[in-house]
């Protein structure tokens, strides 16, 4: 019988994850031969004990996805990074339901912020369309040079550096927070209020 997987905030009890969840962030990019900022354990193991964070796993506590929260320029700018899944669960949607969670989060604790991020994934691509998200240059993204000092570690700084951080092998998207104030239900709802508002004029 397969196993219920089950996604959640992440809480003080799963810091015990952090080196699983960062050594696949690595390997993972290895594998791809694309570039990641590096983050250590402890990093990780802040992001869960504050809250800002999302992790998959089995009944039986088998690590199975991770994703975080960073907040930038005082909350105006946040990002939901590092989203990894064990190799053992991809290709199932399990990505999808990390970052649809996520981004309910990051909505919830920075209602007016906008949401960006920095891929060089397809797959996450498609995901952050889904979500509302849109291609923009970098210029559009936060100047918080503590966002930009995290590059470092990636094996592609040098060719951010050497564009003056206009662009490199990443895809950023931006999502303006008025852009997610409606769900899709509360749109249709809204036009069903003003062609009855309009009818009711004629």
């Amino acid at each position: 019988m397969e196993q219920q997987i089950i996604v959640r905030v992440a809480h003080s009890g799963d810091v015990h994850y952090a080196t699983t969840i960062t050594d696949e962030m690595a390997s993972s990019a290895k594998a791809r031969g694309t570039g990641i900022a590096k983050r250590s354990p402890e990093y990780v193991a802040k992001k869960i004990e504050e809250g800002k964070s999302v992790i998959a796993h089995t009944q039986d506590g088998t690590w199975v996805g991770f994703c975080y929260i960073e907040a930038w320029q005082h909350g105006q700018f946040v990002a939901n990074s590092g989203l990894i899944v064990s190799p053992a669960f991809r290709k199932s949607g399990m990505a999808k339901k990390i970052k649809q969670t996520i981004f309910q989060l990051s909505r919830e604790k920075y209602p007016n912020a906008k949401l960006f991020g920095l891929t060089t994934g397809l797959a996450v691509m498609k995901i952050n369309s889904e979500l509302g998200y849109e291609p923009v240059t970098y210029s559009e993204l936060t100047d918080d040079e503590e966002f930009w000092a995290g590059c470092k570690s990636c094996v592609n700084y040098e060719i951010l550096m050497s564009k003056d951080r206009k662009n490199c092998m990443c895809t950023a998207m931006l999502l303006e927070p008025k852009a997610s104030v409606e769900t899709p239900q509360e749109i249709s709802s809204g036009l069903k209020s003003k062609l009855l508002n309009w009818f009711r004029k004629k």
